[in-house]
């Protein structure tokens, strides 16, 4: 059977989809065997035919490489949430449920009935979605009910993260990166492989696309970043970064000449915070030949002659005015790709990422210096929101684990 896939946001399935394999599907199992149990969680049965209906599910949302195995895992945390929401007095609507179907088929543009529809066209019956999200629904209003309270944030603790005295703690994220350049005739091309990418859990699978199509100096360590708080990245960042529970991958995000994707590896509140950056001096130096290897050749020679902006002066002299522009703004003034480049540079150091005039002009881009300011200016509720969804998906996980752990799973 033919499977058209549906691209769904990772965040969408945060509480559902926990999990992700290495291996192709296995083909269907027989008739006669589809309804004996596969898998018992205490006394709670799962069928060989949930598990088949839940991979091909799988495969239409196209949000796991190892749909049987991806299967099993989900209908036994599905068996374990339901039991413990049930055992809290909780329990999910007809209603409630409709609302959440309808909720999840708009993420990918189409109405319930549409999207009911097309399930059906790939072979998975209603039921399977219904189940899907009355389990996931019973979750989040369990993990809401139980830990509420634990998952408070306070004016304190936003103080904290937000610091820019550089005496308090602060929220930092390890991300890995992938910049896809955009070349005439390759939007479609290159916007379909971003958005495949973006349902990426996998650690591994990320980075190995990014070592495939990205264009950054990271791309032969899988895309890998170093930790850095929070308040150095581009200030329209920050809001899609800190909602990302670990393994999640940012919507793509469409700058100059390119799509970006994000994924988050870890987050934690560091003990120390660095200043808040009032303003960032850095240089541009527009290179004839846009990403050729000559291009890239010369650059990297060129960044092993200077150790400071100033230099680039002599380098640029007797061309245009416009081949070496200087500039000093507030971090909300950079274009968001520049500013993505900056903030993983210190003084003196370059990026060659970046490309201008339809990839025709490579930009040598150099950070000068940046200055701080005494106090922060970030987002408050987005760093508010960011925490408290972060302490909620950590105590959910570890419940859930918890659950797993205590429960009698029997795998035939």
């Amino acid at each position: 059977m033919q499977v058209t896939p549906v691209r769904f946001s990772a965040r969408l399935l945060r509480s559902v989809l926990l999990a992700a394999g290495l291996a192709l599907a296995p083909a269907a199992l027989p008739a006669q065997g589809l309804f004996s149990p596969a898998i018992t969680v205490d006394e709670m049965v799962i069928t060989n035919y949930e598990i088949q209906q839940r991979a091909r599910m799988i495969e239409v949302l196209n949000s796991g490489q190892n749909p049987q195995q991806l299967a099993r895992e989900q209908l036994i945390d599905d068996r374990l949430r339901m039991q413990a929401a049930s055992d809290a007095g909780i329990t999910p609507t007809d209603e409630e449920i409709e609302d959440g179907m309808s909720e999840f088929a708009q993420r990918g543009n189409l109405g319930l009935d549409q999207f009911v529809a097309l399930l059906a066209q790939n072979g998975v019956d209603e039921q399977t979605f219904r189940d899907f999200v009355r389990a996931g629904y019973a979750w989040r209003q369990l993990v809401q009910a139980r830990f509420q309270g634990r998952a408070q944030v306070s004016d304190e603790e936003v103080d904290r993260a937000l610091s820019g005295t550089g005496t308090g703690s602060n929220v930092r994220v390890l991300l890995s990166e992938i910049i896809i350049p955009i070349r005439p005739g390759t939007e479609a091309q290159v916007n379909s492989l971003a958005e495949r990418i973006s349902n990426y859990r996998s650690t591994a699978d990320f980075s190995a696309a990014a070592r495939e199509y990205s264009a950054t100096a990271t791309r032969g360590e899988g895309g890998r970043l170093p930790w850095q708080d929070l308040n150095e990245l581009p200030p329209v960042l920050r809001p899609l970064v800190i909602g990302l529970a670990p393994g999640e991958v940012t919507a793509p995000i469409p700058i100059q000449g390119a799509v970006a994707l994000f994924q988050m590896r870890q987050v934690e509140e560091s003990g120390y915070s660095e200043p808040e950056i009032a303003s960032i001096d850095y240089a541009t130096y527009y290179m004839a030949g846009g990403r050729s290897a000559e291009t890239l050749a010369k650059a990297r020679v060129l960044a092993s002659k200077i150790d400071r902006c100033d230099d680039l002066y002599g380098i640029a002299k007797g061309q245009p005015a416009e081949v070496l522009q200087r500039h000093q703004q507030a971090p909300s003034e950079i274009p968001t790709d520049i500013a993505y480049e900056l903030s993983k540079l210190d003084a003196g150091e370059v990026s060659t990422a970046l490309t201008r005039s339809n990839g025709q002009t490579l930009m040598f881009l150099m950070m000068c210096s940046r200055t701080p300011e005494v106090t922060a200016d970030a987002d408050r509720q987005q760093v508010s929101i960011g925490l408290r969804n972060q302490r909620l998906n950590q105590l959910s996980e570890a419940y859930l684990a918890q659950l797993r752990a205590n429960a009698r799973i029997i795998e035939k």
